[in-house]
């Protein structure tokens, strides 16, 4: 909602939302960026005039540009590779449809938008309603205020009769197992054809010792509550074809596969399993059969 001083309320906003979005327009403005997000960076100073009245640990961080370094390079990267795939599927589609899932404070329309495409963020309730009080809809952009597992949402994507790639970029690992399993055989029923590119955690990295380590470092790095942690985690990236023989796995990347400069000595451990399997992007096809 806006206040009276016609500003912005994040109230039920999560903050993390933020701190991917002040990552990209950061490394937007830096020398050789690694990705060029003009619309973050225009949506962070009309945040910034917001976030100097607040005192929470959060907003100092962000106003001050105090965030990790590490996110700063590794979310642009991630973003990039899901800008990549959505611009392949549009080279072969070009009036198609994307949908972008779980989208917080994305601006991936205005990076990828070829003026045919029709695209849809869908988030919660109270990220999509502050949203719109920052980024204008428009005839070919659209956002949903919904849980994207109230399937109803799908109906509004469905009456396109068009292509349709799915980007859940950072949400599943956060969602209980049973639920994107409902949700991704849901696509894979509606939507015969389409593909789908997803976030992945290791299930190492959900349980145990390994489970409160992810934990602490989310707490660490992204300030979350005491119920951080991940909810969902699978052993490779092959193990949703085994919800459906209509899911098929076409392939995977880790962010260190960019072997990007930026990166810099983190590099020397790209080839050892336990951290490439960490966490990954995983690409499919959902067939109808």
């Amino acid at each position: 909602m806006i206040t009276k001083e016609n500003e912005v309320d994040f109230s039920g906003v999560e903050e993390t939302a933020l701190l991917t979005l002040y990552s990209r327009a950061m490394e937007s403005r830096s020398d050789n960026p690694i990705l060029k997000d003009e619309k973050a960076e225009e949506l962070v100073e009309k945040i910034d005039r917001m976030l100097e009245k607040r005192n929470g640990k959060m907003a100092k961080l962000l106003v001050s540009r105090s965030i990790d370094p590490k996110l700063t390079v590794h979310i642009p990267l991630r973003a990039k590779k899901f800008d990549e795939y959505a611009s392949m599927f549009l080279q072969r589609h070009p009036d198609s449809v994307v949908v972008n899932i779980g989208c917080g404070m994305d601006t991936r329309f205005f990076r990828v938008d070829n003026q045919k495409i029709n695209f849809f963020d869908i988030d919660l309730p109270e990220m999509i309603r502050c949203k719109k009080q920052l980024i204008a809809e428009g005839s070919r952009y659209k956002m949903i205020g919904q849980s994207v597992l109230e399937m109803d949402w799908m109906d509004v994507i469905s009456v396109f009769n068009k292509p349709v790639i799915f980007l859940a970029e950072g949400v599943f690992m956060y969602l209980p197992r049973e639920s994107v399993m409902s949700l991704v055989l849901e696509l894979q029923k509606r939507f015969p054809g389409s593909e789908l590119v997803c976030e992945l955690t290791n299930r190492t990295w959900v349980n145990g010792f390994w489970g409160k380590v992810a934990a602490m470092k989310m707490k660490k790095r992204f300030k979350m509550g005491s119920d951080a942690g991940f909810k969902f985690g699978v052993s490779d990236a092959r193990e949703l074809e085994s919800w459906h023989k209509g899911i098929e796995f076409l392939d995977q990347w880790f962010y260190m596969d960019s072997n990007h400069p930026k990166l810099g000595w983190i590099q020397l451990f790209k080839n050892i399993k336990f951290f490439r399997n960490s966490q990954f992007t995983a690409h499919y096809r959902l067939n109808a059969q």
